[in-house]
């Protein structure tokens, strides 16, 4: 199956192209595409791999499912456009660096940057129908993005893998934990940071520590 995808993670992936369950995911995808108002646009389904190649994964952030409404979603986890107004967990997620770095919170919600200097932001699944959170969550996504994380864990070393919330921590069992770093926490969204958990666990800072430990070059959030 011909899918655009970066090259390294079209080598790392490609058998995963050639399954049944690509091949139903995919008619799948594109029913939904035809019949509703989905997210993010087609051109950016895979932008979370084009924009991070393979070899270059220094750390991995987990989502649920892209952003739901109009405009907000741009195939990166927690990330929106320079010209949306930043969800509230995006916003912890600002504060908490705004704390742990003393980095002053910027005014895009654009995570593009993150991406280009090799933090995957990997939400489990790619797609979304319009106004319906988790509404692609059973058409086959996990088992693509369970391969990617496992690729990941088995083919690199000395990542780090941020696991917010319930969720995203049930991936832990993908990742060889004698290879890479995992940081946990709960998420960031207000219904959890609110009640403890999220601020103050210097996270961020811990993870550049330990990429300065691998004398891998640390990301400047």
């Amino acid at each position: 199956m011909n899918v655009q995808i970066e090259p390294s993670w079209q080598r790392q992936l490609g058998a995963e192209f050639e399954k049944d369950y690509f091949a139903r995911l995919t008619h799948l995808v594109r029913e939904e595409y035809g019949r509703y108002a989905c997210y993010p646009p087609g051109r950016l389904i895979f932008n979370a791999f084009n924009l991070c190649p393979f070899d270059k994964v220094k750390v991995v952030i987990i989502g649920q499912d892209p952003y739901h409404e109009p405009g907000q979603a741009m195939g990166l986890s927690f990330s929106v456009p320079e010209s949306i107004a930043m969800p509230p967990s995006l916003i912890n997620i600002y504060k908490e660096i705004e704390q742990d770095l003393g980095k002053p919170m910027p005014h895009s919600g654009d995570l593009t940057r993150w991406a280009e200097q090799g933090v995957l932001l990997l939400n489990a699944t790619l797609t979304v129908r319009a106004h319906e959170a988790n509404s692609h969550q059973r058409l086959g996504w996990a088992t693509f993005t369970d391969a990617a994380i496992k690729a990941l864990s088995e083919g690199r070393e000395h990542l780090v893998f941020m696991l917010w919330g319930g969720f995203a921590r049930s991936k832990k069992y993908l990742i060889d934990q004698s290879r890479h770093c995992i940081l946990e926490s709960v998420h960031p969204s207000p219904l959890s940071a609110n009640r403890g958990g999220w601020f103050g666990q210097h996270q961020f800072s811990r993870c550049n520590a330990y990429l300065a430990e691998q004398d891998i070059e640390p990301i400047d959030w």
